[in-house]
């Protein structure tokens, strides 16, 4: 049932989306219509993750002042119908039966959770594990990180476990809520039910009621509370409404697809590769190419893989421009693409590259040691990167279409990948099928579609809101080269990197 909206002398309503991502939070402010779908940005701020004492955390409380700017910004705007709030998984914050906020979320980049799966796996093995839950090992996942939080006295303290959205709707309301797209990611949920996994996390002494109750996709969460208002300077009662609050579930809601017959690529600091089904795939041969079963809006299930995506890029970024001497992106980006395609190549996968530092050191590392030509220049090295997540996400999406047995005929990509036109085309290449870029800002259209949804202003499922997409936002498609010889050299490149 939809959501009351305020009354309105125009048909077009302005919805604010936080969507908060790994390097920086923004909040967009979206007009949407019948017709209308437009979209521009209110405020950005940084999100620096802090070490202290040890242990890599999220400043939170930076991010919290971050969103109450950007609410101020999007008000000056126009008078917001709703807001929502989106972000990345696994991560979450504890709070005590005050309420208060027992610490900042620890960084899933920390080390805490070196080991604990195989801890985990002595008393649910990892197939059963996976046979239940539907989700992919990765040492960070939430399920790891409690099993690794026990004993201290901070979680022995906590009464509510809140993923990140969730926290920041926690103060942005006063209401508590566990949004499900997010909660199926924590390795704690059946995606087949939609449900907590009770019988696995009782054995693994995981307490489930630290969980408040599930929200889904388009429920009511609670209205900004007075001394936001007061604090965004905003003076109408403000509804908040539960978004696909996990990014990636929002930004596969804004796949332009006009057929069911897609995979996607959903790009940034991950990319993640996949389809879009009806039911889990829980076989043993999934749980071997480490695919993962993350519910959606409408029933969905995200069935995908988690590639190490522009972190890559983004931390040799960040090595090259300590003495400042770096070209710019665009000038890095020309460079590459003149530099000779599939001479060397890396595993994209390889967790060796998972933790911050000096990535051009830790990618000539892998290449010598597999006895390719080292990138010697900040183009070479780029070029690699790319070449890598290209033929990362070629075995992305075969083998979803193989172990899903799922045919598709087109790729989107989404996110800020759908910017980087030497990618798209090198994606296209290795798929061997047509790309379509773009939306760039994919998280938060979805973000702002399903609340336009939840106050009727859109039809109730989801391929209305994608024809308003594929209406309304400016997309490129890049066509694969029809040449024999560049599928043999992909294929060739394939074996080479995972022979």
């Amino acid at each position: 049932m939809p959501i009351a909206t305020p009354k309105s002398r125009s048909s077009d309503h302005h919805f604010a989306a936080i969507d908060l991502g790994a390097s920086s939070g923004r909040v967009m402010v979206a007009k949407v219509g019948a017709e209308t779908l437009a979209l521009q940005e209110a405020h950005r701020f940084p999100n620096r993750p802090v070490r202290a004492a040890g242990t890599l955390h999220w400043d939170v409380l930076s991010l919290y002042a971050g969103v109450i700017d950007g609410l101020r910004a999007a008000g000056s705007v126009a008078p917001l119908t709703s807001v929502g709030i989106d972000g990345w998984a696994v991560d979450h914050g504890l709070l005590d039966a005050d309420g208060a906020l027992l610490g900042n979320p620890v960084h899933y980049r920390d080390t805490r959770t070196e080991g604990i799966a195989d801890k985990a796996w002595a008393t649910v093995p990892a197939a059963e594990l996976y046979a239940t839950t539907g989700i992919q090992y990765a040492p960070f996942n939430t399920l790891y990180q409690l099993l690794a939080a026990q004993g201290s006295a901070q979680l022995a303290a906590a009464k509510h476990l809140l993923l990140v959205p969730d926290l920041l709707t926690y103060w942005l309301t006063g209401e508590l809520g566990t949004e499900l797209t997010n909660a199926s990611t924590t390795q704690l949920m059946d995606p087949g039910t939609g449900s907590w996994a009770h019988e696995v996390a009782g054995r693994l002494g995981v307490d489930l009621g630290l969980f408040p109750a599930l929200r889904h996709p388009g429920d009511p969460a609670g209205h900004l509370l007075p001394h936001v208002l007061e604090d965004a300077g905003l003076t109408s009662p403000t509804p908040v409404t539960t978004v696909a609050s996990h990014d990636t579930a929002s930004a596969v809601v804004a796949v332009p697809a006009t057929t069911d017959d897609f995979a996607y690529i959903c790009t940034g600091t991950w990319s993640l590769a996949g389809l879009e089904l009806t039911a889990p795939v829980r076989t043993e041969q999934s749980r071997e190419a480490n695919f993962t079963n993350e519910l959606g809006i409408d029933g969905t299930i995200r069935y995908l893989r988690n590639i190490m995506g522009l972190w890559l890029l983004q931390e040799c970024l960040r090595t090259w421009n300590t003495d400042g001497s770096a070209p710019t992106l665009e000038a890095l980006l020309i460079e590459a693409a003149a530099a000779p395609g599939l001479r060397s190549l890396v595993d994209a996968a390889d967790p060796a590259f998972l933790a911050p530092g000096d990535m051009p050191h830790r990618i000539a590392q892998a290449c010598e040691a597999t006895g390719q030509p080292v990138p010697s220049t900040p183009a070479e090295t780029t070029r690699c990167i790319l070449d890598s997540l290209a033929l990362a996400h070629r075995r992305a999406i075969e083998d979803a279409q193989r172990l899903a047995d799922r045919a598709v005929d087109v790729v989107h990509i989404v996110g800020g990948g759908a910017r980087n036109a030497l990618l798209c085309q090198l994606t296209a290449d290795a798929c061997g099928l047509p790309v379509v870029a773009g939306p760039a800002e994919a998280a938060a259209l979805g973000n702002i579609l399903v609340q336009a949804r939840a106050h009727g202003l859109l039809g109730e499922d989801r391929h209305a809101m994608r024809a308003l997409l594929a209406r309304t936002q400016p997309l490129s498609r890049y066509e694969p080269t029809r040449d024999p010889a560049n599928r043999a050299a992909w294929q060739e490149a394939s074996r080479r990197v995972l022979p």
